[in-house]
């Protein structure tokens, strides 16, 4: 076997390759050693500095904001855990929240509107006709709920599941009923809800309306009728005497129940402040028949109406006229007012009812007797009222409708009024007064009243004190200025 040894010149040539390679080797790491130095250097300057901060909250926002990049970070990073679900043992419940459990009170108030019935409520939240009839069979229950008035609240606590827990109405003002129902059981329950029972001024200018201002303050819509249409319609002409100065002041009973005001009462006293004249209003009952009185105990209500028809046009006057169906000149012992068929017809004045029929040419006529001499006659209706003979009715009692029965031409109203059988012109005769108050009733209403007057007066002090007026230079300079202001 022949082995064969390698020449010294070529290990030597070999060992000079290696040699070389190495320091090239050393030179690459020094270039990419200089080369970092050169990217990172060992001082950074503000400028780098910016830029790395940026870089970093641009990193950070793009973690916070992409939930794969997060997850993906998280998971490279984060170890993984496995979740261990534990089941812990509670107390029981007790009978009292099982029940609270179970009901869970979810009150729901339904406001009774025109036309609807509990049946159709029922219908709405899809409640049972069933329940509703066990719920009728309480006397109480059916009395108030068979007969319910737009506005009145209901209130249902409905379950999770729909069905009727309770249901509540008011009884009264003072009383609230709750209905339980527990099976083919209803259990009832009265709570009692205390009402509070104030006596309050309301004062006020008229500005642009009365009624606006009124309602602002907090009088309802009935006491200002009062005002307009009862106590002070026989003083004051509110389309035309009434300016926006004008002021009014009115005691009126007012119910408070829970922080809410559920009813005011009947104005109690009021005094209307009208171009400067002041004119004043006080209840006072007697005999159970309440009515208003001026300061000095003298009735507003006048014994007579003038005009017995409203919303009419006055077609004929008291006097010598040609008739219109006859044709021959005769005596016209009344007025006529105009007006379409079917408007209603008032009583002048508190009066018995002396004839109610047909009356010749006057057609369906009804005839009143005021007492002390005074009668007053209505003619041409086309249908009377809901009166009788012989009864008793008040000022303002629609007695009949405007028609055009006997001899009549259109639907008017034929009015007479008579003293002691005469005549009289309606239009000119001056009406008699109401009787005023008294000795006792005299003495009681001013004890009753006085009081009233007294609060109202304090009020329009407060509101309505006249605050000095500061002096103003200006104006006073120059009225001094203007000429033959100076002497000599």
């Amino acid at each position: 076997m022949t082995t064969s040894v390698p020449p010294p010149q070529a290990d030597a040539h070999h060992q000079q390759v290696l040699h070389d390679n190495l320091q090239a080797a050393a030179r690459n790491r020094q270039q990419e050693q200089a080369s970092r130095l050169r990217l990172y250097p060992g001082r950074w300057t503000r400028r780098d500095w910016g830029h790395a901060s940026l870089f970093a909250t641009l990193g950070v926002l793009v973690v916070a904001l992409v939930p794969g990049v997060s997850q993906a970070m998280r998971g490279d990073v984060e170890p993984q855990h496995d979740l261990v679900t534990m089941s812990l043992a509670l107390p029981p419940l007790t009978a009292r929240q099982r029940t609270a459990q179970q009901t869970h009170d979810n009150w729901q108030l339904v406001t009774v509107e025109r036309g609807q019935t509990l049946g159709s409520i029922f219908s709405e939240l899809d409640l049972p006709a069933s329940t509703m009839h066990r719920i009728l069979e309480l006397p109480d229950a059916k009395a108030k709920l068979t007969r319910m008035r737009p506005g009145t609240e209901l209130g249902f606590d409905l379950a999770l599941d729909g069905t009727l827990n309770k249901l509540r109405y008011d009884r009264s003002d003072t009383e609230r009923v709750e209905l339980s129902l527990a099976g083919d059981t209803v259990r009832e329950e009265v709570v009692e809800r205390p009402v509070e029972i104030r006596n309050v001024v309301i004062s006020g200018e008229v500005g642009r309306s009365l009624f606006h201002s009124a309602r602002k303050l907090g009088l309802s819509g009935a006491n200002i009728n009062t005002l307009t249409d009862e106590v002070f319609k026989y003083d004051i002409d509110f389309n035309t005497d009434v300016t926006q100065t004008d002021r009014f002041s009115v005691v009126v009973e007012q119910v408070w129940r829970e922080g809410e005001l559920i009813r005011s009462g009947p104005v109690q006293a009021a005094v209307f402040t009208a171009k400067g004249k002041p004119f004043s209003a006080f209840r006072y009952e007697q005999d159970g028949k309440a009515e208003y009185y001026n300061a000095e105990g003298r009735p507003l209500k006048k014994s007579f109406i003038r005009m017995p028809i409203q919303y009419a046009r006055l077609s004929s006057r008291f006097g010598s006229r040609r008739h219109p169906v006859l044709g021959t000149m005769r005596m016209h012992k009344g007025v006529d007012y105009a007006a379409p068929t079917g408007t209603p017809i008032m009583a002048a004045g508190d009066a018995r009812v002396q004839f109610r029929g047909v009356q010749g040419g006057y057609g369906n006529t009804v005839v009143l007797d005021h007492g002390r001499g005074h009668t007053t006659l209505y003619a041409h209706m086309s249908r009377f009222g809901n009166i009788r003979q012989g009864q008793r009715v008040a000022q303002g009692t629609v007695i009949g409708y405007v028609g055009t029965t006997g001899l009549s031409t259109g639907p008017h109203l034929h009015y007479e009024f008579r003293v002691n059988g005469a005549h009289r012109n309606p239009l000119q005769h001056t009406m008699p007064e109401p009787d005023p108050l008294s000795g006792a009733a005299l003495a009681q209403f001013r004890q009753q009243t006085g009081p009233a007057l007294a609060r109202i007066r304090e009020v329009e002090n407060v509101i309505y004190a006249q605050v000095p007026a500061k002096p103003e230079p200006d104006r006073q300079v120059a009225n001094a200025a203007r000429p033959g202001n100076g002497r000599g």
